[in-house]
């Protein structure tokens, strides 16, 4: 009796309970399909390395004594979607079973479930035994309350997982959050640490992923490939981050600059999400990295909430929430991406630097996701289901359980409050203060209008003014709104008419 066992592309757990035995009558399948570039435009570097990581995986298992079936996306016979490619294997092997692990997006998941129910063999889907939580652990801890706060989840699991607290429960020096101190932008100093991170020459699976057809955009840098390809490349990158970079994380998380791309952040969230290295595993280094004296409380905390609270909060979220979750647009907003989106080239420094470091290296860090582009695109009324496919096309780390609910809920509002408690918006004024973007731009970061000035800043005030009814009595937004109120009518009108100029022709931004 032969069963089937599908791993795929982002579930390369080599401490799967799968692996420890070596059986005959199992068949790991894996595949290149299709189905998975093509359903948004992906970025070259994170096609190329999610194939290399399935290959070095699927080699690994190979040399175990493992049996595994593999499509590349050349092969004649791979017909290019998971369920085609499964006909043809349980006819093939005469196979009595299908298992898979539990997909992380809801469309993978709904594909193979409905797929199980038009078989007539026996089918089971597995844990991918990865995260701290259940799918719908977030949702059984809010029960029945319409607002969520990610703080309160954020504790839960410190405490359920013991996490920096103390015996009694009590939080690691005194305090659940040192956010409060993890707010300095970057003056030059000290150095960014070099880039630990390996080197891969990709340049023959790149032509191959070209010749089967598949669109991409970005910088493929296939012959100078820097993403890990498994669990023991991305244990290196943790401690080179734990040694050289987790010191000043805390202190310079949302800071940013045109001249480093990468400064203290750890760039292992592309190793987590598909899976090749555990949150158990960073958090428990991080914490003992704290323990040990190499960084201080501020910075091993605020790294453990971006996975212990942040990233297991929006997994609940998003599975709470789908399907229609991707439907959400409380604004209306439904301007199209500006063209500079696929290439950069616009005046404004902060967008220029931001989208050009993410089309070069496929990443750019949450501050840049979130109050440079996200901001803009919230502020000039962008389609957030656009932004969306943008931003899971774009970043290498993007799968959409995490990016849906970053986008939809954190960046752009769309859901109305459901994930964050206000709309993370700002003025120049912030972009300066966190960045050296505005030294040498095009634009003027004091002025409101005009050609030259900067054009967050009449997007900025016009979108208070003209969501006055939805976000006015939002406690969080009330200093804002006071600042409103100060600005003259007259003042106010030009700033409406320099924001509709700028709404009606972003590509010329």
């Amino acid at each position: 009796m032969t069963t089937l066992r599908l791993i795929l592309g982002d579930q390369l757990n080599c401490q799967h309970s799968w692996y420890k035995q070596v059986r005959d009558d199992v068949i790991y399948v894996m595949m290149e399909v299709r189905q998975e570039t093509d359903y948004v435009l992906h970025h070259a570097q994170k096609i190329i390395a999610i194939f290399a990581a399935m290959r070095d995986f699927a080699a690994r298992l190979h040399a175990g004594g493992h049996k595994v079936h593999y499509f590349a996306i050349d092969d004649a016979d791979n017909v290019q979607s998971v369920s085609g490619n499964l006909n043809q294997l349980i006819s093939h092997y005469q196979a009595r079973a299908l298992q898979w692990q539990a997909p992380d997006e809801w469309r993978l998941d709904q594909q193979l479930q409905e797929y199980a129910a038009s078989l007539t063999i026996a089918t089971e889907m597995a844990d991918t035994e990865h995260f701290y939580s259940a799918r719908n652990e977030a949702a059984t801890f809010f029960g029945q309350r319409s607002n969520w706060v990610m703080e309160h989840f954020y504790r839960h699991m410190r405490l359920r997982h013991r996490v920096m607290v103390s015996e009694t429960g009590a939080p690691a020096g005194g305090r659940w959050n040192f956010d409060q101190d993890n707010r300095e932008s970057w003056p030059g100093m000290p150095w960014e640490p070099n880039d630990a991170r390996p080197r891969h020459d990709h340049s023959a699976l790149w032509a191959t992923i070209e010749a089967s057809g598949a669109r991409s955009f970005g910088q493929p840098q296939a012959d100078n490939f820097r993403w890990p390809l498994n669990r023991e490349e991305a244990l290196v990158q943790l401690e080179a981050f734990i040694q050289h970079a987790l010191p000043h994380f805390g202190r310079f998380q949302d800071a940013m600059s045109y001249k480093e791309w990468r400064l203290f952040h750890s760039l292992l969230s592309f190793a987590m999400n598909v899976k090749m290295l555990s949150p158990h595993t960073v958090i428990a280094r991080v914490e003992q990295a704290w323990r040990d004296g190499l960084a201080p409380i501020a910075a091993a905390e605020g790294y453990i909430r971006q996975i212990l609270g942040w990233r297991e909060y929006v997994r609940g979220v998003y599975w709470h929430r789908m399907p229609g979750y991707v439907e959400l647009n409380v604004f209306g907003h439904n301007t199209p991406l500006p063209w500079w989106f696929w290439n950069g080239e616009t005046r404004m420094r902060c967008l220029s630097s931001a989208i050009g470091q993410s089309l070069e290296h496929a990443h750019s860090h949450h501050i840049n996701r979130l109050m440079v582009i996200g901001n803009f695109a919230l502020l000039a009324g962008v389609s957030p289901k656009e932004l969306h496919q943008w931003y899971l096309g774009i970043y290498i780390d993007a799968f959409e359980w995490v990016e849906l609910p970053n986008t939809l809920g954190m960046s752009q509002y769309a859901d109305g409050g459901l994930l964050a408690t206000k709309p993370y918006i700002s003025s120049a004024a912030y972009i300066d203060r966190m960045s050296d973007y505005c030294k040498g731009c095009h634009y003027d970061k004091k002025q409101r209008v005009g050609e030259r000035a900067c054009p967050y800043n009449a997007l900025y005030w016009d979108f208070l003014d003209r969501n006055r009814g939805r976000l006015e009595n939002n406690h969080r937004m009330a200093m804002m709104y006071k600042q409103l109120q100060r600005i003259s009518e007259e003042d106010l009108a030009a700033i409406r008419e320099r924001a509709a100029h700028l709404r009606s022709n972003l590509n010329a931004a």
